[in-house]
């Protein structure tokens, strides 16, 4: 009875993050409730992508590594150095809108990346490879950024946040991964991906818990916000999606789902409390387009070969 009721869970996981922004949105007091244990949960969704995939498929071949560090390094490094270039220019780099696009592009993969791939029937091992190196590269790739803009707080606070996001990665793969090898080399997939899909939905409601307030004192701000973020998080996977495409034909969907999922969040903790205010609503109205992301982007996503 219980393995029957995880595979129908598991075959209306995308209905189940729907149901979890609204709850979100509807119930503060339990969107609040869970807010604290966000870190456990996350590394508890960790934990069953390795344990699903096993350390094998994570990791892949030398050719792999070197194509997820080259798209980690054009995403996080590259990419936001060459926007804040184009922003300073016109002058809006030290607009809270200018920050937040800056800040999205030199944020690593959101831990839930492989959780969507796996929603919409892709392999999750490439994007699990970029969120481990991605994660860990980030004191590294955020320091020009941060250089570029001082204003935005001390670095060593996010050496202090990546470390200590790398090591929840960490310990929870490196357990999903020994769990695989030594007792579950062949895991009931459907109940792991039912699992996972109450784990993101609970999740969400937690992550929502900002935004429920925003929108009853200033429901305009939000909706500004949460454009910003729509147009951020799926116009930056289509435009994955179709240079991904041209480049490599058999590209995976992971890549072009990371492209419009980072955990800017990471960033807070570097933030003065000028910029934190608006960055909050924003963070609130990322998870929309992030959450449904398996439901809208699965057409373009399915055409991706793993």
């Amino acid at each position: 009875m219980f393995l029957k009721a995880m595979h129908g869970i598991a075959r209306h996981g995308r209905e189940m993050l729907v149901a979890g922004l609204l709850a979100g949105l509807v119930l503060p007091g339990v969107a609040a409730a869970v807010r604290p244990y966000i870190p456990e949960l996350v590394a508890s969704l960790l934990f069953l992508t390795a344990l699903r995939i096993g350390p094998k498929a994570a990791f892949g071949g030398a050719r792999a590594a070197q194509t997820s560090l080259g798209l980690v390094l054009t995403y996080q490094l590259l990419a936001p150095l060459v926007v804040l270039g184009l922003i300073g220019a016109i002058g809006v780099a030290a607009t809270p809108l200018g920050l937040v696009v800056v800040l999205m592009l030199a944020a690593p993969s959101v831990t839930g990346a492989p959780n969507f791939a796996i929603l919409m029937g892709q392999d999750p091992a490439p994007a699990l490879r970029m969120l481990l190196l991605g994660t860990a590269l980030l004191p590294f790739t955020v320091l020009p950024v941060f250089w570029a803009l001082p204003a935005l707080g001390p670095v060593t606070d996010v050496f202090l946040a990546a470390g200590k996001l790398l090591g929840v990665i960490t310990f929870a793969c490196v357990a999903g991964f020994g769990l695989h090898a030594l007792l579950l080399r062949k895991p009931d997939v459907k109940t792991l991906d039912g699992a996972t899909a109450i784990l993101l939905a609970v999740v969400v409601v937690g992550l929502m818990s900002a935004l429920g307030p925003a929108l009853k004192t200033d429901p305009l701000l939000v909706m500004r916000w949460l454009l910003v973020a729509l147009v951020l998080n799926f116009g930056l996977q289509i435009m994955a999606d179709r240079v991904l495409r041209r480049l490599h034909h058999s590209a995976p969907a992971g890549p072009a789902i990371i492209a419009g999922n980072r955990n800017i969040a990471l960033f807070l903790v570097a933030l003065p409390p000028h910029i934190t205010e608006p960055l909050m609503i924003f963070i609130g109205c990322y998870q929309i387009p992030m959450y449904l992301t398996p439901i809208l982007m699965r057409p373009l996503h399915a055409r991706a070969l793993a």
